[in-house]
């Protein structure tokens, strides 16, 4: 319980235990200031009976005892007893429990013993209506009884009520864990969502650009000699460029609009990719084998993807002068993916694909498309200066 809460409780006890004292006072007053030190005792238990349960039991048995001990009849104020018991049940601790249900046995024993026993002999008055010793102890047992069954109901009544608290308790509880989990799992998919983007953002771009540079550089070198070839060489940049261009925008939108569309390449699309990676000067020689099996949406992209990033490598930092080739070794359980091509020499350039220092995108991206569609992927520089990559994408996800 929190401190604010706890001195609202305190006001709110306060308050009532005013009132029950305000009302006890008329007959306190009558009966003289012995019964008015047990109303206010009682009233101080009553303030505590919610924050400290434990404190407010004992502030009534002190109550308690004073009265016996100054040989005072019944009086308003010990119904308090009732609700300082059924308090140590409902807002104590478990050794509070415990302690109240003891209490609520040995104050019946005391109560009945009290009014039946020790009033009659002090005073020659009690609460006995006969006065033989047969007459009295049945009296004394009805006592207790009715003593005990009144104090056991009011703790047990306590009991029940916090069983019902603590149990809606923890379908509050529950349901803030289940609303955090939601959310978790929203965000989880909305980070993977834009690390898709992302991949595909890199894919089109890199590519693209890789496109665009070889061409500009022909075009560069053979405008002084062949004009014709360099107007073709622009018209590729033109045509890439364009195409680039309305990919970025569409996955752009989809960084905006949750409804966007991004680009959504098949397996249908390769030869468009292999024509564009040929018109940049890369000589790509494609393998088919084994009887193609049908293929998700979501595995198709991983496949086009891996293709494009891999071909994307070898026109920027491969010997184009030598041919690379692509494989795609179908089977019943999928489609084996391999881009093999030569690697430049280190005096024009060190490869990618050496285990150079720094994040790179191109094989963790080719890697992680891998193994979201429950496939594997390998890159591996060869002793013969020949780079391969080879991805396997089964023909269904993995469970």
């Amino acid at each position: 319980m929190s401190i604010s809460s706890q001195r609202t409780t305190l006001i709110v006890d306060g308050i009532l235990a005013a009132l029950f004292f305000a009302v006890c006072a008329l007959y306190a007053l009558v009966g003289g200031w012995p019964d008015l030190v047990v109303a206010v005792l009682f009233s101080a238990a009553l303030v505590l009976r919610r924050v400290a349960p434990g404190a407010a039991l004992v502030v009534a048995w002190v109550a308690a005892c004073a009265q016996m001990l100054m040989l005072r009849e019944l009086q308003p104020a010990d119904a308090a007893v009732f609700a300082v018991v059924y308090s140590t049940s409902a807002h104590g601790s478990l050794a509070v429990r415990w302690w109240g249900l003891g209490s609520a046995g040995a104050g019946a024993v005391l109560v009945s013993a009290y009014l039946s026993v020790v009033m009659p002999i002090v005073n020659g008055s009690g609460v006995a209506p006969t006065a033989d010793a047969l007459g009295r102890l049945m009296w004394a047992g009805l006592l207790f009884g009715a003593a005990l069954a009144g104090l056991v109901l009011a703790w047990t009544i306590g009991l029940l009520v916090r069983t019902v608290r603590d149990s809606r308790d923890q379908r509050r509880r529950a349901e803030l864990d289940r609303r955090e989990r939601e959310h978790a799992e929203y965000r989880y998919v909305v980070e993977q969502e834009r690390s898709r983007i992302a991949r595909d953002m890199h894919d089109v771009v890199a590519h693209s650009l890789a496109v665009v540079i070889a061409q500009a550089d022909g075009a560069r070198f053979a405008a002084p000699t062949r004009p014709a070839a360099a107007v073709e060489a622009l018209e590729t940049i033109s045509g890439v460029a364009r195409g680039a261009l309305g990919d970025v925008r569409l996955l752009l939108g989809e960084l905006r609009h949750r409804e966007g569309e991004s680009p959504q390449p098949a397996l249908d699309d390769l030869d468009d990719l292999l024509e564009q990676v040929r018109a940049a000067g890369l000589d790509v020689r494609r393998t088919d084998r084994g009887e193609p099996v049908p293929l998700g949406a979501g595995h198709q992209i991983a496949v086009y993807r891996i293709v494009q990033e891999g071909l994307t490598n070898a026109l920027r930092h491969g010997d184009t002068t030598a041919p690379v080739h692509l494989t795609l070794d179908w089977s019943p359980g999928g489609v084996a993916v391999q881009v093999e091509n030569a690697v430049a020499d280190a005096a024009d350039g060190a490869p990618i694909h050496d285990a150079t220092p720094g994040p790179r995108h191109g094989i963790p991206g080719m890697r992680e498309r891998a193994e979201l569609a429950g496939g594997t992927f390998a890159a591996d520089l060869h002793g013969d200066g020949r780079f391969r990559i080879t991805a396997r994408i089964p023909a269904q996800a993995a469970a």
